[in-house]
């Protein structure tokens, strides 16, 4: 039985039906915990939601810079999007100065997330592709890194490749951890490695707050972070929960998702890095807790709260369309205690 406690809860006729469990730690620079629930010591992945801790290396190097990448293309090497029209022409821009193409990158063919785009590939008579992937930007970003460093394109996606040993380097470094941390294998083909909530967000608050950093990795961190704050659609998409929290937060608030109910944020206003991780994997609870941790650290606002208030507490709803229950937070989730 998991030690975490429970943090959000599902109500039905406003009748207790599920509980999800789950933790939270957040972090300053320093890597003081300012609030937190849960094991934050048990390893668990980031998924994507580690995104932007892979994508430094690309402008650090040199590399964003020698293949003239933009803003939009920086954004969604930290990008887990829709798979609209507007990702796939980034991504394939992208890849085309690279004298790339779609089937250069690792990741599999992956269906447009978003309907609209999903049923208008279909009425096309096309299929997925590559580009449709949800990480081709991330990948793009992998392949400009091996042409920089005169590396093979082919494997660039594999744990002894030098962009993913580079990557490691990098992360270890920003969670305090070390490079040869365990690892399994992402959705899209690449490495993820397993590290402490507290790792991870301690990661994230260097990212807020750069200045203990080297002054070439704090300026790509600034230029990662303003990359993905200035492009909300292009880190996520059209209704997606990212997009969404971005455009209602403090200007420069940095959110990202990942798989199996793993959440990252940066509050460069305070200086914080966010992470949290529901149990059972399940995003209605995932996508409840950050917007709770947003608001209740004030970094949504005001203006905006009502824009976002169905992230916060989440309507339950029928086929009819009918009101017939919550997602939320538990009543005393912000007094839980973390697991020694």
């Amino acid at each position: 039985m998991s030690g975490d406690p429970v943090l959000v809860e599902v109500l039905r006729g406003g009748i207790l039906e599920s509980r999800h469990r789950g933790a939270y730690a957040v972090m300053d620079a320093d890597g003081r915990l300012v609030a937190g629930a849960g094991d934050l010591e048990r390893p668990r992945f980031p998924r994507s939601a580690m995104k932007i801790l892979q994508a430094l290396p690309l402008v650090e190097s040199g590399a964003a810079d020698a293949f003239a990448c933009t803003p939009v293309e920086l954004a969604m090497a930290c990008a887990s999007h829709n798979g609209e029209p507007f990702h796939v022409e980034a991504a394939a821009g992208l890849l085309a100065r690279l004298g790339l193409g779609e089937s250069d990158l690792a990741c599999g063919p992956q269906k447009p997330s978003f309907g609209p785009a999903a049923r208008a590939l279909a009425a096309a008579g096309e299929a997925p592709c590559r580009l449709h992937n949800n990480c081709s930007g991330k990948h793009a970003g992998f392949l400009t890194l091996a042409r920089h460093f005169g590396a093979p394109t082919r494997g660039y996606e594999r744990r002894e490749h030098p962009v993913q040993q580079a990557v490691f380097e990098t992360v270890a470094a920003m969670a305090g951890t070390t490079p040869d941390m365990p690892h399994g294998i992402d959705g899209c083909a690449a490495p993820n490695p397993v590290m402490p909530l507290s790792a991870l967000a301690l990661a994230m608050a260097r990212l807020a707050a750069p200045d203990g950093l080297s002054p070439v990795r704090a300026r790509a961190a600034a230029r990662l972070r303003r990359a993905m704050a200035d492009h909300p659609d292009h880190v996520a998409g059209t209704g997606r929960a990212c997009t969404r929290l971005m455009r209602a937060c403090r200007p420069g608030t940095v959110v990202k998702t990942g798989a199996e109910g793993v959440f990252t944020a940066i509050a460069p206003d305070l200086g914080l890095g966010f992470a949290c991780k529901i149990d059972d994997g399940a995003t209605r609870a995932s996508t409840v807790l950050i917007a709770a941790l947003l608001d209740h650290h004030g970094l949504i606002r005001e203006e905006a709260r009502r824009d976002v208030a169905d992230l916060i507490e989440t309507p339950l709803t029928n086929w009819n369309g009918t009101a017939i229950g919550l997602v939320r937070m538990a009543a005393d989730w912000a007094r839980r205690p973390t697991t020694p």
